[in-house]
């Protein structure tokens, strides 16, 4: 079959490699404009766009979807398949009918749960046990077309998005490939969505990853590590001396069932994994943090440079929440 894939996430890496070394004709590759990225902000090409170049796969980068130009490229390619995996962009109606046979959808969650642009960090904020790769029909809506086939795949104990991400990539040119296989056959089913257990994952900000200590150890827990590595977990330490709080990311932690003692923020016990801090309900160990301007590490080592005073509270300006 003649395809077209649309993606800007890493996630779908693997599968660009699948389309190019597999059976079907890849006809093109469409992926956001090139943007400024880094802390240099110069403007280097996605590996996805490098990777398309490289196999010599023609690569496209509208703008916007719904303008004409990017339209009529797009109906020139006369693709049978438009396969989509986290391209950044709601297809336009005009762009969904343009495809001969499907235009296929890969979202990373089990559908209608975790409808929108951050599932895989919501399966871990939710505390889910399982999550996997949904092979969808696209329409108009978000997320709410009919399912083809599904793949899933339980969470690891401190599962972190990261990880979670890198598993569901590995997993998505397979369940592609079975896809496109039905397709080819004329026997891919519909399975439409019970949209009364639909529930959403907005894009996520840097903010998202702020602590919020007067929230349950558990919930602490489970937002330290699906913000890990992106936007990241954070809190703030009080300055020195009254100085500016400084920006302390949280990379590992584990909820202790032990009773609440102390206030919500309060560093109530120093240990050799990392300070112990009270919630609002139960406590917490910090286990790997990175304070602004330093390496990454191992809590316990961080006290040993950075020590703690009694009754020191973590929060967004250094004091109580």
């Amino acid at each position: 079959m003649r395809i077209v894939y649309l993606g800007s996430g890493e996630i779908g890496l693997p599968t660009l490699r699948a389309l190019i070394d597999g059976p079907h004709e890849l006809l093109a590759v469409v992926t956001q404009p090139d943007r400024p990225a880094g802390r240099g902000q110069g403007v280097k090409p996605s590996l996805l766009k490098t990777l398309a170049l490289e196999a010599g796969i023609p690569v496209l980068q509208p703008e916007r979807l719904r303008r004409p130009e990017a339209v009529e490229a797009l109906r020139a390619l006369a693709a049978d398949v438009f396969v989509v995996f986290a391209y950044g962009q709601i297809l336009p109606p005009l762009v969904l009918a343009l495809p001969r046979v499907a235009c296929l959808n890969l979202h990373a969650s089990l559908l209608p749960r975790h409808r929108g642009a951050a599932p895989i960090h919501a399966a871990v904020l939710a505390g889910d046990r399982e999550s996997g790769l949904d092979v969808m029909y696209m329409d108009e809506g978000l997320d709410t077309g009919d399912v083809l086939l599904e793949k899933r795949v339980r969470l690891r104990r401190r599962e972190t998005a990261g990880s979670l991400h890198d598993r569901l990539a590995a997993m998505a040119p397979e369940a592609l490939s079975e896809a496109l296989d039905l397709l080819a056959a004329g026997n891919a089913p519909r399975q439409p969505q019970d949209n009364s257990l639909a529930t959403y994952a907005p894009k996520l900000e840097r903010q998202s990853g702020l602590i919020d200590w007067a929230a349950a150890a558990r919930a602490i827990e489970r937002l330290v590590y699906g913000m890990n590595p992106w936007p990241g977990a954070f809190t703030f330490l009080p300055g020195a001396d009254g100085g500016a709080p400084r920006l302390l990311k949280v990379f590992g932690a584990f909820a202790w069932s032990r009773p609440s003692e102390g206030r919500p923020g309060e560093v109530v016990k120093l240990t050799s994994f990392g300070p112990v801090v009270a919630t609002g309900r139960g406590r917490i160990v910090l286990t790997e943090v990175q304070l602004e301007g330093k390496r990454r590490m191992r809590a316990g080592d961080f006290l040993r440079g950075y020590p703690l005073g009694a009754a020191t509270f973590l929060g967004t300006d250094g004091s109580a929440s």
